[in-house]
């Protein structure tokens, strides 16, 4: 035992391993059993030993793994920038924008592809409407406006060989009723009896109209077939009943980059039944051909629907969208044709409140003298002033009608509240530069 306590002590020092061999060998020739039992207890302490010196480490930290390290990352808080381009630049007016965009078009030179050119075009148009008597329909894609070379089709082809029906589904108020009543214009459909006003017994009508062996072909040139109202399944069930039509043609156009997810693979393969039509009920599908249709046009007429001024509506919206219409850094993101239509839709005291409030914040603008001022909580005023005004006028004699006729321009944005950093208490302002506003105000004295 002795020695395995100095083979412990001395296990870093080679000398003192040999001395203890030494006197090892000489113990075993003594013959006694006792030691032997001893002897061979050092050398297992001196392999453990070994052993330990072996794997002790060099130094004494601890190392984060991966796993660790990927949540530890994940844990902490996202650092994101509100320094965005939306908030830098003030958005424009349709009128403002419609002058940029025409004195932008004046300095460049218009660039045509070669399906706009007339020898080319017209070999385009020969194909399709081969492609489309042989049972399929017509899927376009591509950069740029589709939508004057589909009218072109339709009437340079489309109206020689049937009955045509344009639709131009990026319209807002666009529903699945009124491509069913345009259809239901061509002579004979309404001849047939309908059982309900439901629109599915529209969609069964026409489909068994057209499956007549003697009727004329149908042709049905779909702008944006990817647009809001018909991305629902309902709409979905009734296009592809009728696209499996044999004698209802389907020339339509998609923008959106996600436009392939609508359908299926089995709908986008599915082909038309050939011979009699004798069950529509599982006759269902789009037999899509996909052609290319780059025109590189501007879509103005799409467009004419949709705020274009705002640059930050262009995104998704969501709570960033909201969080945005309430800051106070975004506070020039109203337009002046919104503002209108929130103006002519509150009462006649609400709109006085509106008055008084952006005729004392253009005071404040004229006065400090910075017309092109993009944070407009400068000239806000304080919600106690504002309250005090508002008596004296007798548009609110208390707290709660104020709120009130507040609530309904805070729920449209059209005024803008936020804590002072002095500490004096809330404040409000119209989120309108000065040129708007004084527009909207000149707009809503006259009307009144």
């Amino acid at each position: 035992m002795r020695r395995s306590g100095l083979i412990a002590s001395n296990e870093d020092s080679p000398s003192s391993n040999e001395e203890i061999e030494e006197e090892d060998i000489s113990a075993s020739d003594d013959g006694d059993s006792d030691n032997q039992e001893i002897d061979a207890t050092p050398i297992q302490h001196k392999k453990r030993a070994k052993s330990t010196h072996d794997s002790r480490p060099s130094f004494n930290t601890i190392v984060e793994t991966s796993f660790d390290a990927y949540f530890t990352y994940n844990s902490s808080r996202a650092q994101t920038s509100t320094n965005v381009f939306s908030k830098l630049v003030l958005p424009l007016t349709p009128e403002e924008y419609s002058e940029a965009i025409r004195s932008a078009a004046s300095n460049l030179k218009s660039v045509e592809p070669a399906i706009l050119a007339d020898g080319y075009r017209t070999k385009v148009f020969s194909r399709c409407m081969s492609e489309l008597k042989e049972g399929f329909n017509i899927l376009c894609y591509g950069y740029g406006s589709k939508r004057d070379i589909l009218n072109k089709f339709a009437t340079e082809c489309c109206a020689k060989a049937g009955h045509v029906v344009v639709v131009n589904a990026f319209q807002p108020n666009f529903v699945m009723k009124d491509l069913f009543t345009s259809i239901e214009n061509v002579p004979g459909v309404t001849d047939q009896e309908l059982t309900s006003t439901a629109i599915e017994k529209q969609a069964r009508r026409i489909y068994d109209f057209f499956a007549g062996p003697s009727q004329e072909h149908l042709y049905l040139i779909i702008h944006n077939i990817d647009a809001a109202p018909l991305r629902n399944p309902k709409a979905e069930a009734h296009l592809s009943l009728l696209a499996h039509n044999p004698r209802i043609h389907i020339v339509a156009s998609i923008d959106h980059i996600n436009a392939p997810l609508l359908w299926s693979s089995s709908e986008s393969s599915s082909r038309k039944p050939h011979g009699p039509i004798t069950d529509s009920t599982t006759s269902r599908g789009f037999a899509w051909l996909w052609h290319d249709l780059t025109t590189l046009a501007s879509y103005d007429f799409e467009l004419a629907f949709a705020d274009r001024s705002s640059i930050s509506g262009a995104h998704g919206g969501g709570v960033r969208r909201k969080n945005d219409a309430l800051a106070p850094q975004n506070a020039t993101a109203m337009s002046e044709t919104a503002a209108r239509h929130i103006l002519a839709s509150v009462t006649q005291k609400a709109q006085k409140l509106f008055l008084l409030l952006g005729n004392k914040q253009l005071e404040s603008i004229e006065e400090a003298g910075d017309d092109g001022a993009s944070d407009l909580q400068q000239f806000a005023m304080a919600y106690d002033t504002l309250f005090n005004n508002a008596r004296d006028n007798f548009i609110a004699t208390n707290d709660t009608a104020l709120r009130s006729l507040l609530g309904e321009f805070r729920d449209h944005g059209l005024i803008v509240s936020a804590q002072a950093g002095s500490g004096s208490g809330e404040v409000l302002w119209i989120p309108l530069r000065r040129e708007r506003l004084t527009s909207v105000l000149q707009t809503l004295q006259i009307d009144k």
